[in-house]
Order: structure tokens, then sequence, then C-alpha cells
């Protein structure tokens, strides 16, 4: 449908209206200017006819008919009028353009008729003599009450209509430039309203494109101005509401874009309308590709897919864990929330879901039972043997002096193992617990007096065994670290070190230092460590031979103790050995490329 602008409503209408008025009054006019100049017509010729009367009276008196004649030839001329003089009894006596012989009777003729019986008589007609549509007017001569002659005055009536053609073009002439005017005035008219209306117009397209900065002038229409004082408000709150709607949706959106939890939402049709990058990461595919593309055709898991039905389907759907097979690394296991949305005006509706990456939970959860299980069956192992010994005690053995020593030799071993395990249990808390609390101190020194002094704690089991230990470390090399920890880490490393190898197998301590870190490596020639179990010798009480370890008097939670306390320095540790070749364990620290000379 084509739609017209308003000024071509209103222009039409104005200029149809002028011009119809103006055609009225035109016609009116016309009209009554042809009424009035006929009537005037009439009237001169009535006074022209009573100026002959007075001319021509004492002729008629006087049955002088053929001076009657005369005078009307000669008052014809003067007038331009045809004067014609007729008895009472139709003869022509008289007429200034033929031969009153020559003329037929006129006593039926309308006017004369008229004339006779009312005092005067007026036609219009066609005249044989002149050949012409001509007027006439009659009026009676009387001499006391008796009737001389009726004196005829006409004029042909092409004159008047000369006459009349020439006013209607002055008149016609006068409505053309009164259309014109009227044409502009109502251009000028139009555009006056139409004009606030296109302001108007304008301003709600630039308000509909997003523009809320413009601001219309009050137009002189009380109407209009009431109208656009009313854009002008609904501009102002429009404009503050989106402002506000706009920071609610950049707040939500930096809320939800920080969240480490993945976030999808999707309509009714299961078509991703939001995701965070979180989700993305976790799914591993692209977070604006994906927008627009059905949930089941980006995420292929027919676990997740059945949760994100369920959860269009239900409003209250419970959690589920979906496992993830991520490429290239271990499964992740994704707790998944999810929430229906409430039907808008349309009957529609969408879900979001929520996914939490609860992998490291699980594992800490496993490592937790694995701990608590170890504990206890660390503890029961030397309390059994404890109360079992004692019970011996108790039932008789106690008054054999040899077997009573043994027995408690025994006791006392595994006391000192119960106090080991504990010892160890306590550092590794306290580890943690300064770690969260950030109450460890560091401070940079040289690392080779801490490194022999974890030496000379470790020579009385290493004379035993007549191993020898060996430093490699140049003066020079210091770090921040915390001085006890690296102690008891380096420690700990040698320990098992001599633990593990056989007697007179050296252990090798070695610092190198380069750009990045500084490592120290407890190197042995001892048993060594199978590949599968590398992985996994720095978790609380485990131990690759535990009948081995037991006897050698671990807890197996030395190497969990290196491990923490890597970490509280920002490092880690790494291990490499071969079965029957020997082990290396490497404490990697942050902070290489200086010498204690170079920080001070």
């Amino acid at each position: 449908m084509i739609r017209r602008r308003l000024i071509w409503y209103l222009y039409p209408a104005f200029l149809g209206t002028g011009i119809v008025v103006l055609l009225a009054i035109a016609c009116y006019a016309a009209r009554s200017f042809h009424v009035f100049y006929y009537n005037q017509t009439v009237h001169e010729l009535e006074v022209r006819a009573r100026l002959i009367e007075h001319c021509i009276v004492s002729a008629l008196q006087a049955g002088d008919y053929s001076q009657t004649d005369t005078l009307c030839k000669m008052l014809g001329r003067q007038s331009i009028t045809r004067i014609t003089v007729i008895l009472p009894d139709g003869r022509v006596v008289g007429d200034s353009e033929e031969n009153p012989s020559d003329m037929e009777d006129h006593s039926r003729r309308p006017e004369f008729v008229a004339a006779m019986n009312a005092g005067w008589g007026k036609a219009i007609r066609f005249s044989r003599t002149v050949g012409k549509n001509t007027m006439y007017l009659a009026i009676p001569v009387k001499q006391n009450d008796a009737t001389l002659a009726v004196i005829r005055t006409a004029i042909p009536v092409t004159q008047i209509e000369q006459e009349l053609t020439k006013l209607y073009a002055r008149v016609l002439w006068a409505g053309v430039v009164i259309a014109v005017c009227a044409a502009a005035v109502s251009w000028y008219l139009s555009q006056k309203i139409s004009r606030p209306i296109k302001d108007i117009k304008e301003t709600a397209m630039r308000m509909a494109s997003g523009d809320f900065s413009r601001r219309l002038s009050p137009p002189s229409a009380a109407e209009l101005a009431e109208l656009s004082e009313a854009v002008n408000g609904m501009a102002s709150q429009i404009s503050s509401r989106i402002e506000i709607i706009t920071e609610d949706k950049n707040c939500i959106q930096a809320i939800l874009s920080s969240m480490i939890e993945g976030v999808i939402a999707f309509d009714s049709e299961g078509i991703i309308v939001w995701m965070n990058k979180a989700a993305a990461a976790l799914w591993e595919i692209d977070e604006v590709k994906s927008l627009g593309r059905n949930v089941e055709e980006v995420i292929r898991n027919p676990a997740f897919q059945e949760f994100a039905q369920k959860t269009l389907q239900e409003k209250e759907v419970p959690a589920q864990t979906v496992t993830l097979n991520a490429t290239p690394g271990p499964k992740k296991l994704l707790q998944l929330h999810g929430t229906a949305l409430d039907a808008g005006k349309d009957g529609k509706k969408g879900a979001v879901i929520v996914m939490h990456d609860v992998t490291q939970l699980h594992k800490l959860e496993e490592i937790r039972r694995d701990f608590v299980a170890n504990v206890s069956h660390e503890l029961k192992t030397p309390i059994t043997s404890i109360k079992g010994f004692v019970e011996t005690l108790q039932e008789g053995a106690i008054d054999d002096p040899q077997e009573a020593r043994r027995f408690l030799e025994i006791i006392q071993r595994h006391a000192d193992r119960l106090n080991a395990i504990v010892d160890d249990l306590l550092t590794l808390s306290r580890l943690e617990e300064d770690s969260e609390n950030r109450r460890v101190f560091f401070e940079t020194v040289y690392l080779r007096p801490i490194l022999a002094a974890a030496i000379e704690l470790s020579e009385y089991k290493a004379n035993k065994k007549n191993i020898p230990i060996e430093l490699r470390c140049e003066e020079g090399i210091a770090a921040k670290i915390n001085p006890a920890l690296i102690q008891q880490a380096v420690f700990n490393l040698i320990d098992n070190a001599v633990k593990y190898s056989p007697d007179h197998c050296p252990v090798t301590i070695t610092v190198q230092q380069d750009t990045a870190e500084i490592l120290i490596s407890v190197s042995d020639k001892g048993c060594g460590i199978e590949e599968q179990h590398l992985t996994r010798i720095f978790e609380r009480f485990y131990v690759v031979d535990k009948s081995r370890s037991r006897k050698l008097g671990g807890t197996g939670l030395g190497l969990s103790i290196v491990k923490h306390i890597a970490q509280v320095h920002g490092g880690f540790v790494t291990v490499h050995s071969r079965i029957n070749e020997g082990s290396t364990f490497t404490i990697h620290l942050p902070g290489g490329g200086s010498t204690f000379d170079k920080i001070n």
C-alpha cells in the first residue's frame, strides 16, 4: 500500500476547498451580474422610452405619424436604440429601423399586449425584422386615461451578451488571481501544519535508531506543542531507562563473563542465545560461532543434551554430573544446574544451564578418602601391634626379662613410627595453613650452607651404610627462600635416597642456576621406581613397597612434604627414575639468573 505524505492530504484539501468556494462565488457573482445587467438594461430601455415619450407625444396628439416616424429614426440613431411606435390597434406608425408601412401588425406582440394590459411589457425574442435576438420594452402613451400609442424600445441581446462576456472575463481573471493566491496560502498553511509533524516523525525515527539527544521546539499550535512536549518527555524517560538497562546489562554481562562457572542460555527451540567464555572453554567450542545454533549441534554430549531437554520441560531439575572427554587431557567432570525461564508474552520459554568443573573437587575427595583410609591404616597397624604386645606382657611375658625387653623395643619402634607420622601430618598441616594465611617468611640467603646443614643431619644414617654424600653447589648461588623449609625438603630427599640405596652407593646434591629458575637435585644409585608409580609418589601415604617402607621406618609423607614446600616457594618438584639405576628428585625454585652479590 502506497502511503502519501501528510502535506498531500492537507494541501489538496485546502486547495480544493478554496477552489470550490471560489467557483461557487464566481457562479453566484456571474448569475448576479447577469440578472443585474439585464435588469439594468430593462431600466435603461424604460428611461429611454420615457424620454422619447416627451418628444413624440405632441406629434401623436396631432396625428402627424410622418413626424412621429421621423423622430423615431432621429432619436434611434442618437441613442443606438431601436424605437417603435405602435397604435392601440397594432399598426406601426414609427420605427427607427424600418418603414412603418412595410411592417406587419404588432397587436399580438407579447410586450405590446403586456403594455396595454399591465402598463408596461418586456420580452426577449428573435426579431425577424433585424434578424437577431432582441430585448423589447414597451410602455403606453396615455392622455386623459386614453392610450394614444405604445412606445417600444429594443436593443439586440448580442450587445448585452458582449458586455456580459467582458464582465465574465474580468471575473475569470480575478478568479485565477485569487486561485493562485489561495494555492499559495494553502501550501503555506499545509507546510506550517505538516512541518512540525515531520519534525516529530524524524525525531521519533532517530529515537527508534537509538539517538535520544534531539529535542523538539514547541510549535505555535497548542495541540502540536503538547505533542512535542510529550515526545521530548518520552525521549528523556526512554533515554534514562535505556541507560539504566544498559548499565544493568553490562554489569550482568561482566559478572557472567568473569564467572569461572560456565553459563549457557538457550530458547525453547534449543537455540543458543548466550554463552560465556568459561562455558566455551569447558566444551572447547567457539563462543561467537555457537550463537544462533542448536545446543545439540554445538555440544555433542548425550548426557548434556538429555539434561537440556529435561530443563526445558520441567521447572525443577536436580543437579547432574556428566563426564566430559577433553582432548587432549584427562576426563573432566561437570556438575550441571538447570533453570527453566518463565514463558513470555509469546508463550515461549528457554533455559539456563550453569556448569561447574568439579574434576578437582572429585580428585580432592578421592585423595581425602585415600588419605583417611591410609591414615587409619598406618595408625592402626602400630597401635594394634602396641596393644598386642602390651596384652602379651600383661599376660605374663613381663616376668621373662629377655622377652619383655624385646617386646618393649618393638613397642618403642612402633611408638616412634606413630610419632613420626603425627609429626609429618602436623608439618603438612602447618605448611598448608601457613601457605593459605601467607605466614611463611622468605629471605635471600646462600643455598650452600642450607644444603650442608641438611647433609649434616643425614650423615648418621649415611655413615651406617657407608654412603658418601656429595654437594655440588657454587658459593655465590643465592635464592629468596624460607631456609628451614628448604633444609627440611632437602633432608627428606637425602633421607629417602639413603634408605633406598645399597651400601657404598653415593648420593649427590647438585644445584644449577639458569635465567628462569634454580634447580636443587638429589640423585642416588638405588633401586629406582617403576614408571607407573611416578605420578603418585608425592601423594600422602602413597608408597611403592609398603612392607619395605615400614621396615625402613618410612611414613609415606616425606615426598608429600617436599611437594608442599616447593609449592609454598612458588615452585614444584619433579622426579626421574629407572629401575635398578637410581632416582633423581629435583626441586624447581623461581628466581634464577641472579646471585646474592648481585641482589645486594
